[in-house]
């Protein structure tokens, strides 16, 4: 029987459609009816993840929930959150769906530990970067990671919700290409995208050395769990 991937979408819409796009162009298939059986529910629905977590904001889980048992009733092996921040809510969400979660960041961290990778930056939300979603994962693989400054987490910030989810791409103006260089020169040997947003706007600035597309790492991790092809890199 086909599999099918259930992506629980709407954190952002571009990020969700990143997602969907990068798992068909690393499927190794040759028609239509080779690739994956794809199943997206974009609930825009969902409370944002970063103010739930620093400003007690509103709880995303019950609309997770909500997305998470509609995929699943849909026929869904395996399902896939294309939000980084999200992922502080994983464990709570995992218990209300007889599938497995697929989890970014730890795909993420694991992928570094193959390629040897001894210190890694981390360009991410500020609830990411707070809540130690991706350093928990770096620290249990014996990874150190370092993050941008004040200045330029405030960028950051801003490329991420006044540009992309704003629909918005005016990337230049946010000194992407300065803030790597910067952290690379701390002695970074990658930077982790470590939200969605963030490869569309380093696409956007074509900027494409030292970076870890997390999206990229996600969709070849559904692909490989489900036994089906992979692209070689």
């Amino acid at each position: 029987m086909k599999k099918t991937i259930g992506i629980i979408g709407g954190m952002g819409p571009m990020a969700t459609c990143d997602l969907m796009k990068k798992i068909f162009e690393v499927s190794d298939a040759d028609c239509d009816q080779n690739y994956v059986h794809v199943c997206v529910d974009c609930n825009t629905n969902i409370p944002d993840r970063t103010k739930a977590i620093l400003e007690n904001g509103e709880d995303p889980i019950p609309e997770m929930v909500k997305s998470a048992v509609s995929l699943q009733n849909m026929g869904a092996d395996l399902l896939m959150i294309p939000c980084n921040t999200a992922h502080f809510f994983y464990d709570r969400l995992k218990i209300f769906t007889d599938i497995p979660i697929l989890h970014m960041p730890r795909e993420t961290v694991k992928a570094l530990k193959e390629q040897n990778i001894s210190c890694a930056a981390v360009l991410a939300t500020d609830g990411v970067i707070k809540s130690g979603v991706y350093e928990k994962e770096l620290r249990a693989q014996g990874i150190k990671t370092i993050y941008p400054n004040a200045e330029q987490q405030q960028k950051i910030m801003a490329v991420i919700y006044q540009c992309i989810k704003a629909g918005k791409k005016d990337v230049e103006k946010y000194g992407l290409d300065d803030i790597l260089k910067s952290l690379i020169k701390q002695g970074a040997q990658s930077v982790i995208l470590g939200c969605t947003e963030l490869p569309i706007a380093f696409s956007l600035a074509g900027i494409r050395e030292n970076i870890v597309d997390p999206t990229e790492i996600a969709a070849r991790a559904a692909l490989k769990f489900l036994q089906l092809p992979i692209h070689a890199l």
